[in-house]
């Protein structure tokens, strides 16, 4: 239900006439359809006894940004008040020269996921972006097993990403914050401003740059092959991009399972498992699913958007539920499905 009919006169429930609403938020990309954003916020929303406040999905291509910005920060004295924005690709890192303000963190990263409306009075808003989705990262490894943090005695712990986009940047930030300190960033290309290896100079980080060719035979068991080495590995890239490396990363765990305690993060969350999660788990490895990372990131921005801290375990079965009648999840055997 989006905000205008919500908030259309006279309807009832079972329990009586609905709440008009008072605030309202969105999640925004192109495309957005995909999105179970508004899966968790609404059970974050019905948990906390928010009654007023209702989340939808908005197709916004780029040209469409600055008018939904201009949109949200303006004043809302007859209808529903915006009160952020949940943001996705391709907007995560345009989107910073177009807030008011940006949190440290999302500056220091080079990426917003979550644009807030801060409102004092009756006037126009602020609007403040931050990054939930180190978060989502950082609690997503965490909760799939042991982390590079956690050490095994076995030297200085390694990481590899895969991909340079806007999460790439945020993987850089959640990996520095759960130990790791020997980073390869593996990618297509590494040069421009948006790119992980730019963020990785803002955060005085040094990384290896792996240029690599999926499809290509040595440069995907040159990427494996690193990959198999690693405590952490976080895939940053869409469905199918890193379907190539599933078979030469098999081959590099022959005879020997991953790093003990290691664990892949795989962002994608439909179809799954991926290719190459499948690749990781028959080794030996234990995986987080890109929904994992999606619940973890989705708390902090609930908070920053509601001002109100929403319980993990709501949320969770109301996303694991969703997972199930869309891409036949099994959330019984899900990671962390019995947590929190």
């Amino acid at each position: 239900m989006d905000a205008a009919s919500a908030v259309s006169a006279g309807s009832t429930g079972p329990a009586g006439p609905a709440r008009p609403i008072r605030y309202r938020a969105a999640v925004i990309g192109n495309p957005v359809t995909h999105s179970l954003s508004p899966v968790l916020h609404r059970a974050a929303y019905a948990d906390l006894g928010l009654e007023d406040w209702a989340y939808e999905r908005r197709e916004v291509a780029p040209a469409e940004l600055p008018a939904l910005l201009d949109d949200l920060a303006a004043p809302s004295p007859t209808g529903p008040i915006w009160a952020g924005l949940s943001v996705t690709m391709p907007h995560k890192q345009a989107l910073l020269g177009r807030l008011d303000v940006v949190d440290p963190l999302a500056a220091t990263v080079g990426a917003v996921n979550t644009v807030v409306a801060q409102r004092s009075g009756r006037g126009a808003a602020l609007l403040a972006g931050f990054n939930t989705d180190v978060a989502g990262i950082v609690g997503a490894v965490r909760e799939a097993g042991r982390t590079a943090a956690d050490g095994n005695g076995a030297g200085p712990s390694r990481a590899v990403v895969l991909g340079s986009g806007a999460t790439a940047c945020s993987a850089l930030a959640a990996l520095t914050e759960l130990g790791a300190t020997d980073i390869v960033v593996a990618a297509r290309r590494h040069a421009g401003p948006g790119r992980a290896l730019t963020a990785a100079h803002r955060m005085g980080l040094e990384v290896s740059a792996l240029t690599w060719r999926p499809g290509d035979a040595a440069s995907d068991a040159e990427v494996a092959a690193a990959a198999a080495q690693a405590d952490v590995v976080v895939s940053t890239l869409p469905a199918g991009a890193a379907d190539t490396l599933a078979a030469p990363l098999s081959a590099a765990l022959e005879g020997g399972s991953p790093r003990r305690g290691a664990v892949m993060l795989d962002v994608v969350y439909a179809p799954w498992p991926t290719p190459l999660a499948g690749a990781w788990r028959a080794g030996g490895g234990a995986v987080a699913p890109g929904w994992l990372m999606l619940l973890h990131q989705a708390v902090p921005q609930v908070t920053v958007m509601t001002g109100r801290t929403p319980e993990l375990g709501p949320m969770r079965q109301a996303l694991l539920a969703a997972l199930t009648e869309r891409a036949g999840v099994d959330a019984a055997h899900a990671p962390g499905a019995d947590v929190g």
